[in-house]
């Protein structure tokens, strides 16, 4: 019996490895998960789906990983008006989410541009135009995002530790930019099927301080337990 998950539409290369099997930070395979070309032609497609369907596409992790994360944004009382930060907005779903919870100070990234035009189209849709979303690669933002009290990552760490190019060096860039972008004492959720809870405290150790961990759904195999996906909230420090 097979259970390891190899290439998804998620970026998840290892989703149902047990924690012992994946306890290590080395890099996994390059991979067009990695690249923008792959993520370019799926929100095409996406887009062209949603202008003649309406349907606007697959959310990440599923609806439960939005609602994790709102979860917890309610029990921290993150206010209202909280600058907050999308990462990889793909199709926008999750600033819909975070809209119709009473969020109104909303921003959304990505590289791609049919997902920025697929995102803007779908928020219109919702008749919430006065969200904010833009092209923009997170890792060469040029000190442009700045001054937000929550980040949210859900799966974007995962394709950018698939690049094919220099994948150390884009994960490097990536501190730094979450770094630059969020407050001192502002949050950073990140939901992961690549990494480990052990792999990210160490990957994020520097700069931030591990909040809490996110319930997720477990699995056993041959005696071992393992999570499919890793849920963690970590906090700024200067």
């Amino acid at each position: 019996m097979e259970v390891r998950a190899t290439e998804s539409p998620h970026g998840c290369e290892n989703t149902s490895e047990t924690e012992e099997d994946r306890d290590s930070d080395t890099d996994f395979g390059p991979s067009k998960l990695g690249t923008k070309e792959y993520w370019e032609d799926a929100y095409q497609k996406e887009l062209e789906t949603f202008k003649d369907m309406g349907d606007i596409g697959e959310i990440w992790f599923g609806e439960e990983s939005m609602s994790r994360v709102l979860r917890w944004m309610d029990r921290a009382e993150i206010p209202e008006s909280a600058a907050i930060l999308d990462i990889g907005t793909g199709n926008g779903a999750f600033l819909v989410e975070l809209a119709k919870q009473g969020y109104r100070n909303l921003t959304g990234i990505d590289y791609s541009p049919a997902s920025v035009e697929l995102s803007r189209n779908v928020l219109q849709a919702e008749d919430l135009t006065d969200i904010s979303v833009k092209e923009m690669d997170f890792l060469n933002c040029q000190g442009e995002l700045k001054g937000f009290d929550v980040c949210i990552d859900k799966g974007t760490f995962d394709a950018i530790s698939l690049n094919p190019d220099n994948a150390k060096e884009s994960k490097r860039l990536y501190v730094q930019a979450l770094k630059d972008a969020l407050k001192d004492k502002g949050f950073f959720a990140i939901t992961s099927c690549n990494w480990t809870k052990e792999q990210l405290l160490d990957r994020f150790s520097e700069g931030f301080e591990f909040v809490q961990e996110l319930p997720t759904p477990s699995f056993q195999f041959g005696g071992k337990k393992g999570n499919s996906v890793t849920a963690l909230i970590f906090k700024r420090v200067l």
